[in-house]
């Protein structure tokens, strides 16, 4: 494990360098374009990119966990709130033999998804949408928290934050340059065509380079970005699979959540990396750029695993569904027996479509501290958590009823 880890820092860091020497690159040449071709503005212009890119990175470090969380509206829960949630996630906790158990969020949201985020095992969190917990049932829930979990363990959360983070800052300083030159084209248009003999021509084609630049380097840095993601999710299923020794149990969660047809509305273009799954659906999933491997491969490599749950397993089945090889680092593809258990007495899930519907909104509702009271003729109000008083009439029997007291 401690190999995997060690290989997926070292490409980390490579992937690193190389989105920070577009950005610089990006800075030099605007550098240049806003000084007329001066090349120690170019130098200027770098040394800006580069403070911009370290102070992104230092809040980031800092708390870009937070800054996560709080952007995909995912609030803190406890135990009382979804108990089985919770005890899945000490279970993988204590089989991953990590130091803390995670954080736990649960996100306002009926499309099924999760993530999770953290610098490091200390400090790690875990995001689940309240469509996630409606749709699953324990063994599928016990693969998505594994597979999260396994993000945590091989150090991607960390790395695809910083990535995330140069990513913005090289989109950031692209707007910053093409806005600018919308807003002054009349003005250079004008410039250039009085000083064409004096080296407008020269400037004129700089300015070309450097708009052509500022529109690429964001989409060269997206497809590095998404890149790593989409390898990471192998592992990180490898990982699941492992954990759990129960590869049905990820495979039916993510045919789930392929299934629905559900956007989710507080993912972006940023933090959908970090999802175990597209959150995006039709035309917003289908695109040179995405974020994750295909849903359909992934369930085939799971389900084709079926004589052992170790990485040399899951490497064997990667290589006969997708006719490729190494997903799994060599130094991780250690000979050992990991056996499939079987499955769980709450594997099947006897809930209607009508019941799951109504499961999701009472979760949302609960995570957004409405009050549930029970009246006495058996109908189940809910109360917002901006109402002001303690007591509230059943609309069904007109008996007046006691807040503070209901279930």
């Amino acid at each position: 494990m401690w190999e995997l880890i060690r290989v997926n820092k070292r490409n980390s860091v490579l992937l690193l360098g190389a989105m920070g020497t577009v950005l610089l690159i990006l800075g030099f040449v605007l550098g240049m374009v806003f000084a007329r071709g001066n090349p120690q503005a170019g130098w200027v212009g770098m040394f800006v990119a580069a403070i911009i890119w370290l102070v992104m990175m230092g809040v980031s470090l800092s708390a870009g966990d937070q800054i996560l969380l709080a952007s995909s509206k995912a609030t803190p829960v406890t135990p009382d709130v979804h108990p089985m949630l919770f005890n899945v996630v000490e279970e993988m906790t204590i089989a991953a033999n990590m130091p803390k158990m995670p954080k736990i969020y649960i996100i306002n949201d009926p499309a099924p998804n999760a993530f999770a985020t953290g610098r490091s095992p200390e400090t790690a969190s875990v995001a689940v949408t309240a469509g996630l917990l409606t749709k699953l049932n324990r063994d599928e829930l016990q693969g998505v928290m594994a597979h999260e979990i396994s993000h945590i363990l091989h150090r991607d959360i960390l790395f695809v934050t910083l990535a995330g983070v140069m990513l913005g800052s090289i989109v950031l300083i692209s707007q910053v340059f093409l806005r600018g030159m919308f807003y002054s084209s009349l003005g250079s248009r004008r410039r250039y065509s009085s000083n064409r003999e004096g080296g407008g021509q020269a400037q004129a084609i700089m300015m070309i380079v450097a708009i052509l630049f500022a529109i690429l380097a964001p989409i060269f840095a997206q497809l590095l970005y998404f890149a790593l993601s989409r390898k990471r999710e192998y592992l990180a299923d490898a990982g699941a699979v492992r954990l759990t020794r129960y590869p049905e149990g990820l495979a039916g969660a993510l045919e789930k959540i392929a299934g629905t047809d559900v956007n989710m509305e507080s993912a972006n273009k940023v933090t959908a990396p970090m999802y175990i799954a597209n959150p995006f659906r039709g035309k917003k999933a289908m695109n040179l750029y995405s974020t994750h491997p295909p849903i359909k491969d992934r369930i085939r490599i799971l389900r084709n695993m079926t004589h052992g749950a170790a990485f040399t397993d899951y490497e064997k089945s990667y290589e006969q569904v997708t006719k490729k090889k190494t997903v799994v680092p060599a130094s991780a593809l250690k000979p050992e027996e990991v056996a499939i258990r079987d499955a769980s007495g709450e594997s099947k899930s006897t809930q209607t479509a009508r019941q799951q519907a109504r499961q999701v909104g009472d979760l949302m509702r609960t995570v957004s501290q409405f009050a549930f009271v029970t009246c006495g003729c058996g109908l189940k109000m809910k109360i917002p958590p901006n109402y002001k008083h303690n007591k509230v009439q059943c609309p069904r029997c007109k008996k007046i009823s006691d807040i503070n007291a209901s279930d």
